[in-house]
């Protein structure tokens, strides 16, 4: 067939609908097998879509528009393939088909263009997309393009070339009244967020959640770490984090408790014989929880590539879809944001999360003394239909023991 049509692909069970978030080629332009048309936000990530062969490009789908897996976001005309671009027709004799300027083979239409989180970067940053030059794909604008363009930005504001040289006006009357802005400006909910929003409702609302409380002291961890560290990071070439140290402790703890570690399906209860812990990524688009898996049978520095990498992926809108899917149990850390307290919300089907929290200096008592020791607050919330409130607190216990005894994890005692 001369015109093909290209379908929203199937991206996994669990995904049905995609929104069409930002077309990378004009409408009506010649393109190539494999080159990047689109982008597409799931609720879970990014992607872009490529043509299935050369040809002239149709639009069918609108940028913001929500796609059912399956529909037609846009045709191909094959039988135009290889021609020169067909807009103006009468600008290109017939007999000079070869004739377009070296220039237009060179120039793509993402050249120029900022990808989704680049765009809010510098929209922030009051800096204008021409004025940054970019070193992704085709001359795209990454993220890393707008944030060295807004850290560079002049802290003086532009001026005219000439100023006036002759007496300016009488200035307008000052007054001490504040001005109170009314402005207001509404934003759709991005897939991912409406996403979040409807998971944690559905949380909230179909599971028994119950928080338990209990807190630790950090001080054998952080002498740990003191002693160990410069050893670590020169076999290792990875800092030891207290995120790690916690993974291995709560990976040891569920596979002793399985309760801790199933989760409903249906009438059944599935308990995991393996620790897939999740962990709780904060990015410009919204939070993610990737796992690692079988965190029982990894050693700390290979918790801290994966974290590292799965980090720097999310932030970057790089994570797939297998990499986000799974995990039998989740660890958020409120911590590194300040946080004291909370009650973290179950990543269902899960049954349980541990939050960690800021490490405070506290006055406790100590073998009859009062000492001042870095102390953390730990939150475990739990689906009370699955975990008994006995199990939960002796859980707490456990790690806790573990963190402030972190010899008796790592002999496996």
């Amino acid at each position: 067939m001369p015109v093909i049509e290209l379908k929203i692909p199937n991206l996994g069970e669990s995904i049905s609908s995609v929104t069409f978030s930002k077309w990378l080629k004009p409408n009506g332009s010649q393109v190539s097998m494999d080159e990047p048309l689109c982008e597409i936000e799931t609720e879970k990530a990014n992607q872009e879509l490529s043509a299935d062969s050369a040809g002239v490009l149709t639009w069918i789908a609108q940028e913001g528009e929500d796609l059912a897996v399956g529909a037609v976001f846009a045709k191909i005309d094959t039988d135009a393939a290889g021609s020169s671009t067909p807009t103006p027709k009468t600008e290109t004799p017939k007999s000079e088909p070869a004739s377009t300027p070296a220039s237009n083979s060179n120039t793509n239409y993402a050249t120029g263009t900022p990808s989704p989180a680049a765009a809010k970067i510098l929209a922030e940053g009051n800096v204008p997309a021409n004025q940054v030059s970019g070193t992704g794909r085709d001359g795209r604008i990454t993220k890393e393009d707008a944030e060295k363009a807004v850290t560079s930005k002049p802290n003086t504001p532009t001026s005219p070339e000439k100023t006036p040289t002759t007496t300016p006006p009488p200035a307008a009357p000052t007054s001490t009244t504040p001005s109170f802005s009314r402005e207001e400006r509404r934003e759709r909910l991005t897939r991912m967020r409406r996403t979040i929003a409807k998971r944690l409702v559905s949380a909230k609302n179909n599971t028994a959640m119950l928080t338990t409380f209990n807190e630790v002291d950090m001080t054998a961890v952080m002498q740990l770490r003191e002693k160990y560290q410069d050893a670590f990071v020169k076999k290792y070439g990875i800092k030891l984090g207290f995120m790690s140290i916690f993974a291995k402790a709560c990976a040891k703890v569920l596979l002793e408790m399985p309760d801790v570690n199933a989760m409903i399906d249906g009438d059944d209860i599935v308990y995991h014989q393996y620790a897939d812990i999740s962990f709780a990524i904060s990015t410009p688009t919204g939070l993610v929880v990737p796992p690692i898996k079988n965190v029982e049978s990894l050693k700390f520095s290979d918790i801290e590539f994966k974290l590292k990498d799965l980090a720097s992926k999310a932030r970057d809108g790089k994570l797939s879809l297998d990499e986000m899917s799974g995990g039998t149990f989740t660890i958020t850390n409120g911590g590194i944001f300040g946080s004291l307290m909370s009650t973290p919300i179950i990543n269902e089907p899960q049954s349980a999360i541990l939050g960690m929290h800021a490490i405070k200096d506290r006055p406790i008592v100590v073998d009859g003394e009062i000492k001042i020791r870095p102390m953390m607050y730990l939150a475990l919330s739990y689906d009370h239909r699955v975990i008994d409130g006995s199990t939960s607190v002796t859980f707490l216990v456990k790690v806790k023991n573990l963190i402030e005894d972190p010899i008796t994890l790592l002999m496996d005692l």
